[in-house]
């Protein structure tokens, strides 16, 4: 990756005739940058009156961590979320707990130890006799964790203020910077902002006539996809399935989660009604992404519920909103929907972002004998209509 010269703020080089209503693209267009560069196990600097120096525990290798010694001013600390302190600390936090910074004088800082107390899932042993501290850089902390989840990397950096020889050391290595306003103000243009791009007929074996329609995010460029059944269009509330892409249970057939029967049995009921759609958004495991899923199975082998692994993990029990999906459906002409769905959640988050749910049709199917408990746990926990 090409990296851009160092800068204070990415605002700085926008010139006379940019307007104000440019600032949050141009805030999301940072905040990829820097993700990507996080990604990369890059350090990144956060600044925020003074700049702070942040670098991503998943991803870090003995290069970066050699290049974050040298631009940070003192030891630095480890951001973690919750409920991963809590087993790192081996103790109960308090309510309310948003992040914890550990103390790591004194320990010499490697890819190994960072990943063994970052990921639960790692099964590397974590050092003993570690203590919680004051957070580095109160106000940019909680952005230091969510840099790491718009990379959908696990919400762990190491993060510390930028030393006095700190700004030449990050202008030779061309860091980017990034502020904690700048990321807070990606979640007024999250890909909810498309693009219609392209339309093509592809006839499917349970429906000959049907149609995939492809959408771009705006903002970062994610693809998105409607699969139309006839004519949705000339109905006043045809049947509509979203469903949030699931590479092992839709491609691979994966007996863990119930994601394939639904996906298969979505596309058999609204083929019989002779039209509908279905809409495939790039959310995989719940919006947490294939590799954190991954993780989160190893730790459900381990006894951890579905919820309870996202959590430890130190992702929240549903990171989808739908705004994606609403924005699809009112470009399609289809605000007014009966929702093939088990979940409450989506019918409400739908019909707060101005999709009409005329009726509610159950899309259930029964255990297989390995996704039990994955489904005793969507219904006790999130309140899914399995019944």
């Amino acid at each position: 990756m090409t990296r851009a010269p160092f800068r204070s703020n990415p605002l700085e080089q926008v010139g006379p005739s940019a307007s104000l209503a440019d600032a949050p693209m141009l805030a999301r267009r940072a905040v990829d940058r820097a993700a990507a560069e996080l990604a990369a196990g890059t350090p990144v600097l956060l600044a925020d009156g003074c700049s702070h120096v942040v670098l991503a525990a998943e991803t870090a290798s003995l290069r970066s961590l050699a290049e974050f010694v040298a631009l940070a001013g003192t030891p630095p600390g480890l951001l973690l979320a919750p409920a991963r302190a809590a087993a790192v600390l081996r103790q109960p936090l308090e309510r309310g707990t948003e992040l914890v910074a550990l103390r790591l004088d004194g320990l010499l800082l490697t890819p190994e130890l960072l990943l063994a107390l970052a990921d639960p899932s790692s099964g590397l042993p974590i050092p003993t006799g570690l203590e919680p501290a004051a957070a580095e850089g109160a106000a940019c902390a909680p952005a230091a964790l969510a840099l790491a989840r718009e990379a959908r990397l696990l919400p762990a950096a190491l993060i510390a203020p930028l030393g006095p020889g700190g700004g030449a050391v990050a202008a030779r290595l061309r860091l980017l910077s990034v502020s904690p306003a700048e990321i807070a103000a990606c979640s007024a243009v999250r890909d909810f902002k498309l693009r219609r791009l392209s339309e093509a007929r592809v006839p499917l074996e349970a429906a000959g006539d049907t149609r995939i329609i492809a959408f771009r995010a705006a903002d970062r460029g994610t693809e998105q996809f409607a699969v139309l059944f006839g004519e949705p269009e000339a109905r006043d509330a045809p049947l509509v399935r979203v469903h949030s892409a699931c590479f092992t249970g839709d491609l691979l057939g994966s007996l863990r989660c119930d994601c394939g029967a639904q996906l298969r049995g979505a596309i058999a009921r609204i083929a019989t009604e002779g039209a509908g759609a279905l809409l495939y958004l790039a959310e995989e495991g719940r919006g947490i992404g294939l590799m954190n899923k991954l993780r989160a199975y190893r730790l459900q082998d381990a006894g951890f519920d579905t919820l309870d692994a996202n959590r430890a993990l130190g992702w929240g029990n549903d990171e989808r909103n739908y705004r994606t999906a609403a924005a699809m459906l009112t470009e399609l002409g289809l605000t007014r929907v009966r929702l093939l769905t088990n979940s409450p959640d989506k019918l409400a988050a739908l019909g707060a972002a101005g999709i009409t749910i005329v009726g509610r049709e159950a899309l259930a199917f029964p255990p297989n004998g390995v996704n039990d408990r994955y489904l005793a746990t969507k219904a006790r926990r999130l309140g899914h209509l399995l019944g």
